[in-house]
């Protein structure tokens, strides 16, 4: 009997190793099946682009070459553009004189626009503009560029370098407010086609420019009445070009060159209104809490539970898959990868506020009132979030998140204003709009490396979505560490060179996009 337990046992031993010995295998094969996975995307991935190696018809037959005195012509007028304080201080106060300033001077230095047979010109709004320009093919669908002429306020003695409205100009940079956020597209636009005018351009397909004058404070009556216009008179569009994203040198970790992102969406955006209501009364005799307490309470937990990670579940996944082939190990192992290592990186990129930005829906107090007296309980405090929400959540969705995370019935929220994020326009390679922006770009910048991404601040485009499918966030001003600082503060400014190259991507875009079809993508000869 004991021999018969002995040999089942061995036996039962044999059978374990031989079925450890099998997991143990099977385990080492699916692990050397997942590296070549990993290894093979990590040296092969290089996404959308098929339409770099292929065929183009050539319709940019109009030379960009730029005379010496053209080019002072071209800095004078966008200086002059600067030096004219357009700024929107809110949705009911701008300067006005300032707009009226601003309409005399694009009359005055682009004469060809407004005299033009091949241009129609109307005023919309009181101060903004929208110029139509006739195409010679009518079967060929128009397209439109955005800018904005406003500017957020500025003021010397926070620390400028030179007054804010001076233009004045240092090491090759021109100083001043809207230098990058917008009136180098303004101006830009505008020379771009004064410039192939002048030279004898007639375009094949046609296109307009919407000019809003109170992008800053939401563009109710400047691009919404643009786009009014357009839709009365059933104008449908190939695509729309805004401002937004930019090209990024030496700002993405570990990227080898320079990216520009083209942005396909934008994130959503609500104002919150959080407020308490307790009864008044005398600081010597408190309450265990009052309304500032509740309130301040209630925004810890806000603080204290960020929004989930959705990194992955938008365009932000497809921006670092198209970079992928330009990182440096590990980290091009891993942005080849995103699929394995999309929880790992979502966890790393939450810690920059720049990159938490791609991952969720951020949240941010801006505003908090309170008080009247140092020795009066005030029986009032609220607070204003503003948060910029994800592609993958709704704004419903944002609120209930927000009520469920304080959860204190004494604390009341109420929805101030908002939006949902809007839809993620196309970006492969039968995207008309997307592949000339970028055919554009790597025309005149070979060193950069395109990718999709999605803008997490807002535009006047998602005013036109009705008009089209494709909206586009992207003008080519380069950003080098610390430059994105200067957008909405202090010493904002434009390189001379950097200038000069936007004038000439608006005139070089211009003429692409008089093509009548895009090429057969070559992705299959020539992707690996």
């Amino acid at each position: 009997y004991l021999y018969r337990c002995k040999t089942s046992l061995n036996t039962n031993r044999k059978i374990i190793i031989r079925l450890l010995t099998l997991v143990g295998l099977s385990l080492l094969l699916v692990l050397l099946i997942l590296f070549i996975v990993v290894m093979s995307r990590t040296f092969t991935l290089k996404e959308n682009l098929g339409l770099q190696f292929a065929q183009w018809e050539n319709t940019t037959i109009i030379s960009a070459d730029i005379s010496k005195q053209q080019r002072e012509v071209l800095l004078a007028n966008f200086k002059a553009a600067i030096r004219i304080p357009s700024v929107s201080f809110s949705q009911t106060h701008q300067n006005t004189s300032a707009l009226r300033e601003f309409d005399q001077l694009l009359r005055r230095v682009f004469p060809n626009v407004f005299s033009s047979s091949l241009v129609k010109h109307e005023v919309v709004g009181n101060y903004s503009h929208l110029f139509t320009v006739l195409g010679t093919d009518p079967e060929l669908v128009p397209y439109m560029l955005l800018a904005h002429i406003d500017v957020v306020p500025a003021n010397e003695v926070d620390g400028w370098e030179a007054p804010p409205f001076s233009a004045k100009e240092l090491n090759g940079f021109i100083y001043g407010r809207g230098t990058i956020d917008n009136k180098q597209c303004v101006m830009g636009i505008l020379q771009a086609v004064e410039y192939l005018l002048e030279r004898g351009y007639v375009p094949r397909r046609g296109f307009y420019i919407g000019l809003g004058h109170d992008e800053e404070v939401y563009g109710y009556n400047g691009a919404v009445n643009i786009a009014k216009v357009l839709k009365s008179g059933g104008v449908k569009l190939q695509y729309i070009l805004d401002e937004g994203l930019a090209v990024m040198d030496g700002i993405i970790t570990g990227l080898n060159g320079p990216a520009a992102l083209i942005g396909v969406s934008e994130k959503g955006q609500a104002t919150v209104k959080l407020s308490v209501s307790t009864r008044l009364g005398h600081s010597s005799m408190p309450p265990k809490e009052n309304s500032i307490g509740i309130l301040a309470a209630a925004i810890t937990r806000l603080e204290e539970s960020p929004m989930p990670r959705l990194f992955g579940y938008g365009p932000e996944q497809s921006t670092f898959e198209h970079l992928a082939h330009k990182f440096q190990f590990p980290l091009r192992f891993m942005m080849s990868n995103l699929w394995l290592f999309n929880p790992l990186l979502s966890r790393v990129m939450e810690r920059r506020p720049d990159m938490n930005a791609f991952v969720r829906t951020t949240t941010a107090v801006t505003m908090f009132n309170s008080g009247v007296k140092v020795n009066v309980l005030p029986s009032h405090a609220e607070a204003f979030v503003n948060l910029r929400i994800h592609p993958a959540q709704t704004l419903q969705e944002v609120l209930d998140l927000i009520k469920s995370t304080i959860s204190d019935n004494r604390v009341k929220l109420e929805l101030v204003d908002g939006f949902d994020s809007l839809p993620i326009s196309s970006y492969d390679e039968q995207s008309f709009g997307y592949q000339i922006i970028k055919k554009t770009l790597l025309d005149m910048f070979p060193q950069v490396t395109v990718a999709p991404s999605i803008c997490i601040g807002n535009t006047d485009s998602r005013h036109y979505m009705d008009l089209t499918q494709d909206i586009y966030r992207f003008n080519p001003t380069w950003l080098r560490p610390g430059e994105p600082e200067r957008i909405h503060g202090i010493n904002e400014r434009m390189s001379v060179q950097n200038y000069e190259e936007i004038v000439l991507f608006y005139f070089q875009l211009i003429q692409k996009s008089d093509i009548r079809i895009l090429p057969p993508s070559h992705t299959g000869q020539h992707e690996l």
